[in-house]
């Protein structure tokens, strides 16, 4: 079993601890985070009761590809933006190329809080594809080149992206995808048995409506 969420900020990724975590919004039992996400992100998180396939989502050494919008501070120049495709000197170590772009801003819900704008300093969103997944890694790089993250969104996970599943994946939400056997995650991507979204408790459920009225993880074209 999979389960696709779109993790709302300021939600802990783990079902235990903090004012707000995963079991607000996911009451099934036996499922684990395939990778983390943190407490200040948001976007695509994978949980399955699959001990191999977490392994093989979560473990560098498989390279899955992750992909993220960054919001970042003022407007990176080209070398910048090679600096963050060749690979940034780390404190634990050089980072492997990551392909990076400069994407129009992405329709995406309000963020609640929102970031805080400063008039004087433009921002700037980012595509980052990333095959490794070290400790804040987005936001380390970017704040490397002069250009911190005020927002950070993951979009995709492999094959899996906030897209999957017809009308999307809205922040709080989930759906839940029954694998073949013997397929890859990409494959599985592609086999939707069965969808549920379950909404969070009163406490927690909010409506994310954009001006049109229509909230979607698709960016502007």
């Amino acid at each position: 079993m999979i389960i696709l969420f779109n993790k709302p900020f300021n939600v802990l990724c783990q079902f235990t601890g903090g004012t707000a975590n995963l079991s607000n919004y996911i009451s099934l039992k036996g499922v684990y985070a395939a990778g983390r996400l943190d407490k200040d992100s948001e976007g695509l998180l994978l949980l399955t009761d699959d001990g191999a396939l977490q392994h093989q989502v979560s473990h560098p050494k498989h390279k899955q590809a992750k992909i993220y919008w960054a919001q970042v501070e003022g407007v990176p120049n080209q070398k910048c933006l090679k600096q963050l495709q060749t690979g940034i000197r780390l404190k634990d170590g050089l980072t492997r190329p990551a392909k990076v772009k400069i994407i129009p801003e992405p329709d995406l819900w309000p963020r609640n809080p929102p970031i805080r704008y400063r008039a004087s300093i433009a921002t700037t969103w980012l595509e980052i594809t990333l095959s490794e997944g070290r400790n804040r890694q987005v936001r380390r790089m970017t704040a490397a080149i002069g250009h911190p993250t005020l927002r950070l969104i993951r979009y995709a996970i492999g094959e899996w992206n906030l897209d999957s599943i017809k009308n999307g994946i809205q922040p709080g939400q989930w759906h839940k995808i029954n694998p073949l056997p013997n397929q890859s995650p990409e494959q599985n991507s592609n086999t939707v048995k069965h969808a549920s979204a379950e909404k969070p408790s009163p406490s927690n459920r909010r409506r994310h409506r954009r001006k049109s009225g229509q909230v979607s993880a698709r960016r502007r074209t």
